[in-house]
């Protein structure tokens, strides 16, 4: 959708040309604002004008905006640490190493998952927006884990539904801080934007239904290891409903962890790791479950907790 954007032509404009007054009204190029010019998408006062025009003090100007850029297209990168844990015709799964987006999105410039299985050689759906094409699931750029994408048409539009009607197995492990009590259990608590930190979610009454099921693992006396099973797919999902708990995740400052202990364990990021996945295969339903080990930065953590 492109945006209309109308205002009184300010006094400091006045007697400009339109390409001219448009860029420094509006932060876009002169050339991009006679552009619009030319396609009649400027007036003033209600008629159209040309970029050659020149601007009246306090006359109705009315613009329709260019449309906002895309993210962009991914691009053929290799990525270092990501490993193919399966792979067919239908389907990729692969290890997404820690620092690594699902695919491009505005402002990361970064490695992608799409990115390297292009650079690997990896044909994938051409379903989906073309920034993500053949994305069926994301993990945050900051977790580690097994993640799957779609390799062919019939492959994206199987797996996009089983993920919709959650009828996918997703399995994590996490790290977080303390004891929960009860040491296995449900959270089921909604999640939405935090009202003073759009980048951030957090547990309030108006967000989206969200199901965390966990089980303790091991036990140590700073942190609790759980197995963690979701219901839902909601952003920072794990991080938040432990966090609400006041058991953030090891290493998740975001969300309220202790940087000494992350130091400690010489953890740079959160301990939050997606363990498995289980779905119907695509082509003949069979039921197949790909698991993922833990990257070197976690097992590492979890070596000095076993030790002290």
């Amino acid at each position: 959708m492109r945006e209309t954007r109308t205002m009184p032509v300010p006094a400091g404009l006045a007697g400009m040309r339109v390409d001219a007054g448009l860029a420094k009204l509006l932060g876009v190029s002169r050339t991009t604002a006679g552009r619009l010019a030319a396609a009649g998408e400027v007036s003033l006062d209600g008629a159209a004008v040309g970029k050659s025009d020149r601007l009246v003090e306090d006359a109705w100007l009315e613009v329709l905006l260019p449309e906002a850029p895309g993210p962009p297209a991914p691009a053929a990168e290799p990525v270092a640490g990501m490993e193919v844990l399966y792979y067919d015709s239908d389907l990729v799964a692969v290890h997404k190493p820690v620092g690594v987006a699902a695919h491009p999105t505005v402002g990361w410039s970064g490695p992608t998952v799409v990115g390297g299985l292009a650079a690997a050689g990896f044909r994938i759906a051409t379903s989906g927006p073309p920034e993500r094409q053949g994305i069926v699931q994301r993990l945050d750029v900051g977790t580690s884990g097994v993640m799957v994408v779609a390799a062919s048409e019939h492959g994206y539009s199987m797996l996009k539904r089983a993920f919709r009607n959650r009828e996918v197995t997703k399995r994590y492990h996490a790290l977080v801080q303390g004891h929960p009590d009860p040491s296995s259990g449900t959270i089921d608590a909604p999640i939405g934007r935090h009202p003073s930190a759009g980048w951030r979610f957090c547990v309030r009454d108006d967000g989206k239904p969200a199901v965390t099921h966990y089980a303790t693992l091991e036990a140590f006396a700073p942190a609790t290891l759980v197995d963690v099973r979701l219901e839902t797919g909601r952003t920072h999902q794990i991080r938040v409903h432990f966090s609400a708990l006041n058991h953030p995740c090891v290493g998740d400052p975001m969300y309220g962890s202790d940087p000494a202990l992350a130091e400690r364990l010489g953890l740079t990021r959160q301990w939050l790791h997606a363990v498995a996945i289980g779905f119907h295969h695509p082509a003949d339903g069979r039921w197949m479950e790909i698991e993922c080990p833990y990257p070197e930065d976690l097992r590492y953590g979890l070596e000095v907790l076993r030790g002290q």
